[in-house]
């Protein structure tokens, strides 16, 4: 049996080729929270706190936010958290009595 020197030959002779695979990060998105007229700035503070693990400080600037632009970037997150997030949102303030509103975009 001949000996075969090339490093990616098969003893048929058949080319192996090398696998690579491309890793891709996945695509981020931001969670908006909306202003309304009846939702307080307490629950907002809240909600900050509570389902985007924010500080109580960050939590009231970016209320604060909400408050005198009209929304604000609650976080950033692959789609399937952001959506989580979203829906939790909802849910609490929908057991709250609320109108707040979340939506998301392509970071």
């Amino acid at each position: 049996m001949p000996v075969n020197n090339k490093p990616f030959d098969d003893a048929d002779g058949s080319v192996k080729l090398e696998e690579r695979q491309e890793f891709r990060l996945p695509k981020m998105y931001r969670v908006i929270i909306h202003n309304d007229h009846y939702t307080t700035m307490e629950f907002v503070v809240e909600v900050l706190v509570s389902i985007f693990r924010k500080s109580a400080a960050e939590a009231t600037m970016l209320m604060m936010d909400v408050h005198k632009k009209g929304h604000g970037i609650a976080g950033v997150y692959t789609l399937d958290i952001a959506l989580t997030k979203i829906a939790q949102v909802h849910s609490l303030a929908k057991q709250r009595g609320f109108p707040l509103k979340c939506s998301h975009e392509e970071a």
